[in-house]
Parts: structure tokens; sequence; C-alpha cells
């Protein structure tokens, strides 16, 4: 649909690029507390995560969770919570973005067996569905209302 964008920019949606990558992933980039990284943006993850390297890299505050995280190829995996983050996704912003944060190697080990660059993390439904998210697949366009 061309006039897509136009109907969304009127009902106040946000546009965000992002790539598709060898993989077949989606990869965004994403600002957690005004830190600048790289995602899979994945409409079948429940929520927004990140490895635990990465931490202090976007400045959480990591507290014990007793949820256990499960993904493609894992089950029963230790996490951590970080509550009330900013995140800015082009200039779409949350103020209260909360992140899981478990082991993400697995993630990157498959992608730099397709010489894929890592990722910090994943923006998964949580966030898709808090902005009424759109997904221009075709276009590599998300677009996200505030």
């Amino acid at each position: 649909m061309k006039n897509l964008h136009n109907i969304l920019k009127k009902e106040n949606y946000k546009k965000v690029k992002f790539k598709i990558t060898k993989t077949q992933h989606l990869l965004i980039k994403a600002k957690i507390n005004g830190v600048l990284g790289n995602f899979i943006l994945d409409t079948g993850a429940s929520n927004s995560c990140i490895g635990f390297e990465s931490v202090d890299f976007f400045i959480l505050e990591a507290k014990k969770s007793k949820t256990k995280a499960a993904g493609a190829g894992a089950t029963g995996m230790f996490t951590q919570m970080a509550t009330g983050n900013h995140l800015q996704l082009g200039h779409w912003k949350d103020t209260s973005f909360d992140l899981v944060i478990f082991d993400l190697s697995h993630v990157n080990e498959a992608l730099m067996q397709y010489k894929a660059k890592p990722v910090h993390g994943i923006i998964g439904a949580d966030i898709l569905m808090k902005g009424k998210a759109i997904v221009d697949y075709y276009n590599h366009y998300l677009y996200l209302l505030k």
C-alpha cells in the first residue's frame, strides 16, 4: 500500500527503519538509557531482553528474578530484571521500560556462524504491543504509536 506511511503519519505513528540481516532477522537500532545498541526485532519474543554482558554498557540496575527464560533451543535459563529504563526507537520513546536480562550467547553464536554481527538484545512483543506496532516488511519500517 503506497499510502501506508501517510495514513500512519496522520495517526501520529513514529517510523523506525530496520534492516534484514543475512540470517533473515530484523535488525533495529535502539537506545537504552541513552546508549545506542543493535537489537533483533522479534514479534515472537514475549519480552524485550538483553544479554548479561550488556548490563553495564546500558547502565542498567539488574535485580533478581524468579522467572526462567525460554527461547529457540533453550529452556529454563536464569534471568534478572532491569526496571524503569528509558527506551528510544527512532523518535518513539518509552520512559518506563522493563528488560529481561539473560544469557544471549547462544543467539550471538548462531549469528556469528553466518558471519552476521552480534546483537545486544531483542525487542519483543511487550514493546510492539505497547506501541501498537505495525511492521512494514516490504519497506523495512516499524511504526509505533505514542
